[in-house]
């Protein structure tokens, strides 16, 4: 009977994971003359836990290559698109036909019309935008697609002329009119509000030690919002949370939102601040984790909104600085750049194996435990941060089993070797800052057990 009821609590874990993963997206830029075909793409991505592709345009041959995958595929009008889709709703008609309709097979969920047009200044651009959206929108209702795929815009943060502290979120007065009839339209029509947020660039404009570990996800002190009494632990909620405050301002409070731009550079030419395989690997696999893990912002508990990391693959014929070029999570080769859990292997709950901890390859199992020498501020910080991730730290809150020896030490051990075990088990959820590390030894007592490894 109890081997029963565990074999049925294993087949809802791997349901509700694998259901779970339909918020994790990747942007698959093509400014770059070395990518591999579709067809190698698409078996890729099959390989992934990424559910969700967005393009910048509508390449034909990416979206024949994604066909019959169940992978979602948002696909964009250019730019330069939108004065003939404004002035020309037969234009927007052979739009979607031609992109659309001609690939009954592929899951076009989203068409984005235009990338950060608000940030252009083009006032003739800028008011074409929105009868550019109406037009896509009444082709899609002509062909029966109205309520199957859905029409948006992608903003810069720039839009926001407040953003700190996440509560006095504020949309630029200067797009206040042009906001208000671009998200009366997507109200009407329920798509979503898409927008770029990287932390990477907060980062860069406050290169501290304490911002750093704020915009990886990692242990830190927290920012408490003078607005509401929230407190914030990483640069993605914040950001994402500014964004629904200016919604809420304007009256768009049903108004969901979609990450369409988020990644960290793994590279960056010498003068740069902040890239680095190491950083690139923290921001993306803990920002994947905190989406899987279903906790949400502390102004949208308990949900993940889609998001869609950056990128794919590098695009080597980008100009700018180096990081432009640097943003890949896997090589032309379809070799990963660094390993963030994504492949499906990593996402299907297994049972546990010995671990190994003297190998050089990265450990799955066993447990996370502070390192010898940390200090009370780093444990302080290390517990603060995990049971500020939506895990269950009552067992060391008074009467709990682990409550009992009531110290830092013993407490910090058992709330990181949660976190990490909610975490997918992945090498860099047991760094803490370099405070923390992975052990074959069971450090339960007692009544007091801690999960993870094979027991």
């Amino acid at each position: 009977m109890a081997f029963s009821i565990l074999i049925l609590l294993y087949l809802l874990q791997s349901f509700n994971f694998a259901s779970s993963q339909s918020f994790i997206g990747i942007n698959y830029g093509q400014v770059a003359d070395n990518l591999p075909p579709p067809s190698a793409t698409a078996k890729l991505l099959q390989s992934t836990g990424v559910q969700k592709v967005r393009l910048y345009g509508a390449d034909p041959a990416i979206i024949k290559a994604l066909a019959d995958t169940g992978i979602g595929i948002v696909i964009g009008a250019a730019n330069g698109d939108i004065p003939a889709l404004a002035s020309d709703p037969n234009f927007a008609t052979q739009w979607v036909n031609s992109n659309v309709l001609a690939y009954p097979s592929s899951k076009i969920i989203l068409i984005t019309v235009g990338n950060e047009v608000l940030l252009s200044n083009d006032q003739n651009l800028i008011s074409q935008l929105l009868p550019a959206m109406q037009n896509m929108q009444k082709a899609l209702s002509s062909a029966s697609l109205g309520g199957k795929v859905k029409v948006s815009t992608v903003h810069s943060m720039a839009i926001l002329s407040q953003s700190d502290p996440p509560s006095s979120g504020l949309f630029s007065p200067a797009y206040q009119d042009t906001m208000k009839g671009l998200l009366q339209f997507q109200k009407d029509n329920g798509s979503p509000i898409a927008v770029n947020p990287y932390p990477f660039f907060a980062y860069q404009s406050d290169p501290r030690p304490e911002t750093l570990a704020f915009c990886l996800f990692q242990p830190n002190s927290g920012r408490v919002d003078s607005g509401n009494g929230f407190k914030y632990m990483n640069m993605f909620d914040a950001q994402v949370d500014a964004v629904r405050s200016a919604l809420n301002a304007m009256g768009f409070n049903d108004i969901e939102i979609l990450v369409a731009e988020t990644g960290w550079p793994y590279k960056g030419d010498s003068n740069e601040v902040g890239p680095s395989v190491e950083n690139a690997r923290a921001y993306n696999g803990n920002l994947i984790s905190r989406l899987r893990s279903m906790v949400g912002t502390p102004l949208m508990p308990g949900k993940s909104v889609d998001t869609y990391i950056f990128a794919l693959y590098d695009e080597d014929l980008k100009p700018g600085p180096a990081s432009e070029r640097s943003f890949g999570l896997f090589k032309p080769d379809l070799s990963m750049t660094y390993d963030i859990g994504l492949s499906k292997s990593s996402l299907t709950p297994s049972t546990p194996v010995t671990p190994v901890t003297s190998s050089p390859k990265p450990a799955t199992v066993g447990w996370c435990v502070p390192k010898t020498g940390a200090s009370e501020a780093q444990l302080q910080a290390s517990l603060d941060y995990a049971c500020g991730q939506g895990i269950d730290c009552g067992p060391i809150q008074p009467g709990g089993a682990c409550f009992i020896p009531d110290t830092l030490a013993s407490h910090a051990a058992y709330a990181i070797n949660l976190y990490y075990q909610a975490s997918a088990k992945n090498p860099w959820n047991c760094d803490f800052s370099e405070t923390a590390t992975l052990t074959s030894k069971n450090p339960s007592y007692n009544g007091c057990t801690y999960p993870g490894g094979s027991t």
